[in-house]
């Protein structure tokens, strides 16, 4: 009897194996059903049927530029350029392994680089750089060119948008892009703060003239260097300033007896009245005790004033002030 049971038993069990596996279990050797990836279905397919139909299916999608519209202008990135990549075998393999019905997402991958690089090439082609406000110094006026707003797209938003089409294949494959105004980094503003005070020197005509935020403020009358010692042109600067200051009297037959020497400030034989607002290689303007001399050629290089001008001009020129001398 007992040989009997067990040969009965061994018979069902025989009989449930061929039978095949319990309802609903997984086969692990093919996609489940209802299961796709990009759009294409795999149902039932075994892994390398599902990764040659995913690489048949999807190569002309994945050919296909993304176009970014900016300025009137289209511009189509390859994917080629991109170095995008579809990997179809481990796109197939995440559908043999779906555990319910759906959407497997796809394995794609590209160069973040490579994307940025091509979005700074468009943004050369679309770019106007800003202007920025500039200033020419003459005689009698000061010639300022006004600044411009540029224009640029900006570079990381748009090549972080591309990033995320190559990304989602199921997005739109274009991309449309505002320019954004670019500011320009120095404003007529800047410049009247920047060279809020200008000092010119016009030897043929003996006037200093002085401009405040870029227009024309005052003038005053100047003598100027003798042939033998003539006042230097170019564009300077104010380098320092003194009241009733020290003269270092210069090793020149000009000077006589005193060459060579000091003199202290506010001395009767100190010619360096009031003032100084020293320029370049000892050269200045300070006031003078010969008012007779202003409006000729009469100094070691210096630019003598009336000793009451250089008193009112003083206080309005800062160090630095910048001293175009012609």
């Amino acid at each position: 009897m007992a040989r009997r049971t067990v040969l009965l038993l061994s018979t069902v069990a025989a009989g449930l194996s061929l039978a095949g596996p319990a309802h609903g279990a997984a086969d692990p050797t093919n996609v489940p059903a209802g299961v796709s990836a990009g759009g294409v279905d795999l149902s039932g397919l075994t892994l390398p049927q599902a990764e040659q139909k995913l690489a048949t299916a999807l190569a002309m999608r994945f050919e296909r530029p993304v176009v970014l519209g900016v300025a009137g202008r289209l511009f189509k990135l390859a994917p080629a350029d991109a170095r995008f990549s579809f990997d179809a075998l481990t796109t197939a393999k995440r559908a043999l392994r779906a555990t319910k019905p759906g959407e497997v997402p796809l394995k794609v991958s590209h160069s973040k680089v490579a994307v940025r690089e091509w979005v700074a090439g468009v943004e050369s082609k679309v770019d106007k750089p800003a202007r920025n406000a500039t200033l020419r110094i003459t005689l009698r006026k000061m010639v300022v060119r006004r600044a411009k707003h540029g224009r640029t797209i900006p570079q990381r938003a748009t090549a972080d948008a591309i990033s995320k089409l190559l990304d989602d294949q199921s997005a739109p494959r274009s991309l449309r892009q505002k320019l954004v105004k670019v500011s320009p980094a120095v404003s007529v503003a800047d410049l009247r703060r920047q060279k809020g005070t200008v000092i010119t020197i016009d030897k043929a005509n003996f006037k200093l003239r002085l401009f405040k935020r870029l227009k024309f403020s005052k003038s005053y009358g100047v003598a100027t260097g003798q042939p033998a010692y003539p006042t230097p042109s170019g564009l300077f600067s104010i380098t320092n300033k003194q009241v009733n200051p020290v003269w270092s009297v210069p090793n020149s037959p000009w000077a006589g007896e005193l060459q060579g020497t000091t003199v202290a400030g506010g001395s009767a034989a100190n010619p360096l009245k009031a003032r100084w607002m020293g320029i370049v290689n000892g050269v200045g303007i300070h006031g003078t005790g010969e008012e007779g001399s202003i409006g000729s050629r009469a100094s070691h290089g210096c630019l003598r004033m009336r000793v009451a001008d250089v008193i009112d001009l003083y206080p309005r020129v800062p160090v630095g002030t910048p001293v175009l001398i012609r």
